[in-house]
């Protein structure tokens, strides 16, 4: 391995605020797993890794924390780094199948990574199904999911057989700079607005945009009136509502994760309904909540709860450099809305403020302050922080053509974010060649059936798919719950509550199915034979929302 030029460095304030998250209940550490139909050769693993992940020089440096933990840590060189230590091989119990890699993932959720080493660990599963699999684990002071996926994206082909054994990079190199240790990283995010905005678009699915910061901030001025307003309604937020979904948390930790569920088919919901894609899987995802809630027996008429959704704040240029460039929004979730299109519109106005706040950059001034704060003071903030929301929501758009990794093709492709605090449950949304995965990771003492809402979720996007069809004898008007029979399209759909008076549903006389751009539903009968109307007919997916 060849000697980095720079044997040290300061952490950025905010990556030492993530390293110091960690708590034996809540570690902050990014899980993925990968899967493969074929054999992974680990010796090919292992030379891929150290001549594409390996040029990145967070991936062979360790901490090295300050005399009394005064003053931010730094990154050294690990002078004993060996690739055999952070690649190891594991198999599953019979009869090693996805239960089995789910129970083990959950279980390496609760393991601390060894802070006398660099901070990540791969494990290769030799007997996953009739495949093998990957699961990674990489601290999340080393880099945030956009980068960790853009560092994927150039660890992997397009083809098995392509050339791997191409000589090493030069090292990149950085340069320490201290004026970024606090608030001036949050003044350049908000300059490099106009070109952020849909940043993933060339890269990644299409239709699949992960959260990007505010669009309205154009000069320095804007910034800080808005930002201290943004400053005082963060510190403002009160407790979230108590639920089954919060308290405090153990060690143990539960995982799943979905089959794959077609991006297009969520695309052709979302235009029926006047939503993106990640407007759809929002309003699935608080549905899954309101049922999950509902089958415990908790009352949820009129409930809001929040999520903390992370907000991508780098520039095109940065996507694949190392650290933590996101900030955090709190979105209140109507899971006491019944009615899918109310929520769906509820979820879009509340979505579209957001959009329009410096909020995210106003949190990520917060974790830098975090991270320049003492131990004692950090676990105070964090846990203060922590009772404002209920569950991480995050989506990260992944490659949109099928992928090979050390020569294996990637069958599916699924990770998690840590929830940091007392916050119980966790889920993550990835895309994958044409495919969306989302995954759930729970407390396994406060929600040991993380499997029940994955399976509402299904229920929830399986409802929303038959809604959103034009009006016939042959589709499914329901409501979620009703007692009749369902069309089993999928096989995934469980019972259903009983109707509400509150839901209005599209007269068969079809009515354009489209939003107008005040997010209102569309009055104008749909044209013979369609779903939209004249006004609407020639929109693509999502227009209607511009």
């Amino acid at each position: 391995m060849t000697q980095n030029r720079i044997e040290s460095e300061s952490f950025s304030s905010v990556d030492a605020a993530w390293l110091h998250m960690d708590r034996p209940t809540n570690l902050a550490v990014i899980t993925g797993v990968i899967t493969f139909s074929g054999q992974m050769d680990v010796q090919r693993l292992k030379d891929t890794l150290a001549r594409r992940m390996l040029i990145h020089k967070r991936f062979l440096q360790r901490v090295r924390e300050p005399d009394h933990r005064l003053g931010l840590p730094r990154w050294e060189l690990d002078p004993n780094f060996d690739i055999d230590r952070h690649i190891q091989t594991i198999s599953l119990p019979d009869p090693a199948d996805q239960d089995a890699l789910q129970g083990l993932v959950g279980e390496m959720m609760s393991q601390p990574l060894d802070l006398d080493r660099p901070l990540w660990v791969f494990y290769v599963v030799d007997n996953y199904l009739q495949g093998s699999a990957l699961i990674c684990r990489l601290h999340h002071c080393i880099a945030d999911g956009l980068a960790l996926v853009q560092v994927l994206l150039a660890t992997a082909d397009l083809d098995p057989d392509a050339e791997w054994n191409e000589p090493l990079p030069e090292p990149e190199e950085e340069e320490d700079n201290l004026l970024e240790q606090f608030f001036w990283p949050a003044v350049r995010v908000a300059r490099t607005i106009g070109k952020t905005w849909r940043v993933a678009e060339n890269l990644v699915q299409e239709g699949f945009d992960t959260l990007v910061h505010p669009r309205r901030l154009r000069s320095a001025a804007h910034f800080s009136k808005d930002a201290t307003l943004a400053l005082g309604k963060l510190l403002l937020i009160g407790p979230d509502r108590r639920t089954g979904l919060r308290g405090k948390c153990g060690i143990s930790k539960r995982v799943v994760w979905s089959s794959y569920i077609s991006l297009e088919e969520i695309k052709r919901i979302g235009y029926l309904m006047g939503g993106t894609v990640n407007d759809i899987l929002l309003s699935a995802l608080t549905g899954a909540f309101r049922r999950y809630l509902e089958d415990r027996g908790e009352t949820i008429d009129g409930l809001n709860i929040r999520g903390i959704l992370p907000v991508n704040l780098r520039p095109p240029e940065e996507l694949d450099q190392m650290g933590n460039r996101f900030g955090l929004v709190f979105l209140s979730l109507p899971v006491g809305t019944h009615d899918p299109l109310k929520r769906l519109v509820t979820l879009k106005r509340r979505m579209n403020a957001i959009k329009d706040t410096p909020e995210a950059v106003v949190a990520f001034g917060i974790l830098g302050a975090i991270g320049l704060s003492p131990t004692q003071v950090e676990d105070i903030i964090v846990s203060i922080f922590g009772l404002k929301g209920t569950a991480v929501i995050t989506n990260v758009p992944g490659p949109r053509q099928p992928l090979y990794f050390a020569g294996q093709k990637i069958e599916t492709l699924m990770f998690w974010v840590p929830t940091p605090a007392n916050l119980a449950v966790g889920v993550s949304i990835i895309s994958y060649a044409g495919q969306v995965i989302l995954g759930v990771t729970t407390d396994e003492g406060l929600i040991p059936d993380p499997e029940n809402i994955l399976r509402s979720f299904y229920d929830e996007l399986e409802f929303l798919k038959h809604w959103g069809r034009p009006s016939s004898s042959s589709v499914d008007r329901r409501q979620p719950g009703s007692t009749a029979p369902a069309p089993d399209v999928t096989g995934r759909l469980a019972s259903v509550e009983p109707v509400s008076a509150e839901v209005h549903l599209a007269p068969e006389a079809a009515m354009c199915q489209a939003l107008t751009r005040s997010g209102r539903p569309c009055k104008n009968r749909a044209l013979p034979g369609q779903t939209t109307c004249h006004v609407h007919r020639d929109l693509t997916i999502g227009d209607n929302l511009r």
